[in-house]
């Protein structure tokens, strides 16, 4: 399993929001480039990183001082939030990020996110699908978790058959604690075979770790709060 320490970014600083709300902040007096290399240290090999106001703005806001994170930093860096173009994929990727995740565009453009898959290989994009439980099926929800697709996580992974990486979230357990989605998790493990999974939102212990099967796991809240070691977290995935 990979482990991927999680730091999203607003206005420049790290920040954590509870199940996705604008409304509800949780600040951190670490520097980016400082948390990246305490990542390092601890021995992570991949981080993942969000621009929260380019999520918000459906634009890039933060991508430049990402960029330059990602050139100075040894770790694998994924990175999330508003990538709407070619242009700023390709950018972000020539600045030396590994991956970049696309959210909603997956689900409303799926025909142009297939064809960056194809132009910049299935290894440098990750679909990132938000979802919420209705009556047992997990709906996508779109525009930083305020509408509903409408779509099942199902139907919406179907329209991309040559991506091979997903992160999912249940949006209901992102920044709670309260431990990850383990039914949904084990589902797309079973469901979805050809893609490479990685369980966000509510992973918080180390009894977490040792319980998903999934390929992936993104620690957030429960790093940033001390609740859970890196190194420790890191060791168990490796075992």
């Amino acid at each position: 399993m990979i482990i991927y320490p999680a730091m999203d970014l607003m206005g420049g600083s790290v920040v954590r929001l509870k199940q996705g709300s604008f409304a509800d902040q949780t600040y951190y007096s670490a520097k980016p480039g400082d948390a990246l290399s305490s990542f390092a240290e601890a021995g992570a090999q991949w981080a993942h990183i969000v621009d929260l106001d380019g999520a918000r703005a459906k634009q890039p806001v933060q991508h430049n001082l990402i960029a330059r994170l990602a050139r100075e930093t040894s770790l694998n860096l994924q990175v999330g939030g508003g990538f709407r173009t070619r242009e700023q994929v390709a950018t972000m990727l020539d600045a030396g990020a590994a991956r970049v995740v696309i959210g909603s565009l997956a689900v409303t453009q799926p025909e142009l996110v297939a064809q960056w898959i194809d132009d910049f290989g299935p290894e440098r994009i990750t679909l990132s699908l938000d979802v919420r439980l209705s009556n047992g099926e997990p709906i996508v929800a779109l525009s930083g978790w305020t509408e509903a697709s409408g779509t099942t996580l199902w139907d919406i992974a179907a329209l991309h058959p040559r991506a091979q990486h997903l992160l999912l979230t249940d949006i209901g357990r992102d920044g709670m604690l309260s431990g990850p989605n383990f039914d949904l998790l084990d589902e797309a493990v079973d469901r979805l075979p050809g893609l490479r999974i990685q369980a966000s939102g509510g992973v918080s212990s180390i009894e977490d770790l040792n319980r998903l099967r999934t390929d992936g796991a993104i620690i957030g809240k429960a790093m940033w709060e001390g609740l859970m070691k890196l190194p420790e977290a890191l060791s168990v995935a490796r075992a």
